[in-house]
C-alpha cells in the first residue's frame, strides 16, 4: 500500500471532494477532521459535532478511514490570543491566515507524519508549482481563490501540501458532489472567524476585551456621540456608529477614519474621499517571502489588501519596506495583510503597520 495523504476533512463539500479527486488520482486517502474551538454557550453558532457528523458520512460514503483530533489549545495559543492582542492594540487582525500558518498546515502536518501520511491535502481554492523552489498559486475560480489565505506559508508546509481543487470551480465541486451522492453537496459555504464561524462579532469580541467607551468625533473635534470601545472599529467602517440622530446623518453616510487608543477617540467623516480611506503607499511589517528572498526591485508587481479584491498594480521597496500602488486604496488598516502576485504566482506578503501616503 502507498503512503497515504491525508486530507483536512471539515464536513464542508470542497474538503469531500478532494478527497475524492485524490482517489481518482490513485492515492490511498485518509481524512482527518480537526476540532479548533471549544464550544460556548452560543448553541447556534457550535457547528462542530454536526460538522464532524458530515465527515463521518462522507468518509463513509468514500470508503476512507476518518482520524480526529482536538487542537483548541494549540489554536487558542497561536492564533486567538495574537488575534485579541492586536484588537487590544488598535489595530485589525486576520486570523485566518496565522491559522492556516500555524494550525492547519503546521500542527495538521505534525499530526499527519505521525499518522504515517507523506502529504497533507485541503480543500483550499489554490495551486502550487515545482519550479525550483515551490510556488503558491491562485485558484482558477476567481471568485473562490484563497491563494491570500496562504501567502505566509513556506517551502516545507507547500512541499507536503497537495490542493486537489485548484483547477476546479465552485458549481463543479457541488455538481461533483451530488453525482457522489454526498450529502454535503449544497451545504452553506462556511464564512465568519477561522474554526469559530459566523458570530455576533461586537458581542462575541466584547466576551474576551474590556470595554473601554470613548467619544465619536469629527476630525475638527465636535463630539456627535459615544462609542462602546475602539476595538469594536476599523478604518472605513459605516456600519454600528449609530449616529443616525445626528445632525447631517440624514445627507450622508458616517466613515470611521482614525482610532486614537490614549483619548479614546474614534473620528469619523462623511467624506468618502478622504485622504485616510484613499492610501496609495503602505508600510509593511513582517514580510514573508514564499521563495525564501523578496522579488527583484524593478519587477512589476499585483496586490491585494484584502480577501477577493481585484489584483492591484504596485512596487515594494524593499529598503523601507513599503508597498506603493498605482491607484489609491480603500480604508485599509494596520493590522491587515497585504499578499503580493507576479502573474498566477503568489510570491507572499506582510502585515500592514502603517498608511504612508495618503492620495492627493
Amino acid at each position: 500500500m502507498s503512503t497515504p495523504v491525508l486530507v483536512a476533512l471539515s464536513g464542508g463539500v470542497d474538503s469531500a471532494v478532494a478527497a475524492r479527486l485524490l482517489q481518482e488520482a490513485g492515492e490511498t486517502v485518509e481524512a482527518l477532521f480537526m476540532k479548533n474551538w471549544e464550544e460556548d454557550d452560543d448553541a447556534e453558532y457550535c457547528a462542530a459535532a454536526a460538522d464532524l457528523e458530515d465527515a463521518r458520512a462522507v468518509c463513509a460514503r468514500l470508503h476512507i478511514p476518518l482520524h480526529t483530533v482536538n487542537f483548541a489549545a494549540e489554536y487558542w495559543q497561536r492564533v486567538f490570543a495574537g488575534f485579541l492582542a492586536e484588537y487590544e492594540a488598535g489595530r485589525t487582525p486576520n486570523p485566518d491566515i496565522v491559522c492556516n500558518r500555524e494550525i492547519k498546515f503546521r500542527a495538521f502536518l505534525e499530526r499527519a507524519r505521525a499518522l504515517g501520511a507523506g502529504a497533507i491535502a485541503t480543500g483550499h481554492y489554490a495551486g502550487t508549482r515545482r519550479n525550483g523552489a515551490v510556488e503558491l498559486l491562485r485558484g482558477a475560480d476567481e471568485a473562490k481563490d484563497q491563494s491570500y489565505f496562504l501567502h505566509r506559508l513556506d517551502q516545507a508546509q507547500l512541499r507536503a501540501a497537495r490542493f486537489p481543487l485548484h483547477r476546479r470551480r465552485k458549481p463543479e465541486v457541488r455538481a461533483l458532489a451530488r453525482e457522489l451522492g454526498l450529502r454535503v453537496h449544497d451545504k452553506k459555504d462556511s464564512t465568519g472567524l477561522c474554526f469559530i464561524g459566523e458570530r455576533r462579532f461586537r458581542d462575541f469580541l466584547a466576551r474576551y476585551l474590556p470595554e473601554t467607551p470613548g467619544d465619536i468625533v469629527t476630525a475638527a473635534g465636535r463630539k456627535l456621540g459615544e462609542h462602546p470601545g475602539l476595538p469594536f472599529f476599523t478604518l472605513g467602517q459605516r456600519a454600528g456608529l449609530n449616529l443616525g440622530g445626528v445632525a447631517g446623518a440624514g445627507e450622508a453616510p458616517w466613515y470611521v477614519v482614525g482610532k486614537e487608543p490614549a483619548s479614546r477617540r474614534l473620528t469619523v467623516t462623511q467624506d468618502r474621499a478622504h485622504p485616510t480611506l484613499n492610501v496609495r503607499e503602505l508600510e509593511i511589517e513582517e514580510p514573508h517571502w514564499i521563495a525564501g528572498r523578496p522579488p527583484p526591485p524593478a519587477r512589476p508587481l499585483r496586490a491585494r489588501v484584502r480577501h477577493r479584491q481585484p489584483l492591484q498594480a504596485c512596487e515594494y521597496l524593499a529598503a523601507g519596506r513599503r508597498v506603493r500602488f498605482a491607484a489609491p486604496q480603500w480604508a485599509p488598516a494596520p493590522g491587515q495583510s497585504v499578499a503580493f502576485y507576479a502573474g498566477d504566482v503568489c510570491l507572499g506578503g506582510g502585515v500592514i503597520a502603517r498608511l504612508r501616503e495618503p492620495a492627493q
